[in-house]
């Protein structure tokens, strides 16, 4: 019998997605700025992520921790996706249903901007993109970077 996933998707439609063997992964998931200053604008890394399964993944749904941050998302055909911010605070929380084939890597672009709080948004900060996907033994990956925000 095949799994699917029957969430509502994009503009409430019904999410008919079968679940997927593939897997999601990223030889790093976590990264550090150091210490970064407001005044300097914003600061961006790209994380690569690559699909270590024998079938397609699919990004479903991909949204930041916090409006400071958006993403953007380029499969290996170079299709780009976003910008991906925080739901509910102007950002776009969906990703098209980007496909990552077997052995192919995409890449994750995030963008900080360390003036986004004003003048109290100085200190340590640690920030999240959130890609959901339909894949059943990753079904959800978390890409993390950590600032020190100065004046």
């Amino acid at each position: 019998m095949l799994a699917t996933n029957w969430d509502k998707g994009q503009n409430g439609k019904a999410n008919n997605t079968a679940y997927s063997a593939g897997v999601l992964s990223a030889e790093s998931k976590n990264f550090n700025f150091g210490t970064i200053s407001m005044k300097d604008g914003n600061v961006s890394h790209r994380f690569e992520v690559v699909n270590n399964g024998k079938e397609t993944i699919q990004i479903l749904k991909a949204y930041t921790s916090c409006m400071c941050t958006t993403a953007f998302i380029k499969d290996a055909s170079g299709n780009n996706y976003g910008p991906i911010g925080m739901p509910g605070h102007g950002g776009a929380p969906w990703a098209d249903e980007v496909n990552i084939l077997p052995g192919e890597t995409a890449i994750i672009e995030a963008i900080f901007d360390p003036a986004a709080h004003g003048p109290a948004g100085v200190g340590y900060a640690q920030r999240t993109i959130y890609l959901e996907t339909n894949s059943s033994k990753s079904p959800r990956l978390d890409l993390s970077f950590t600032a020190t925000v100065s004046n």
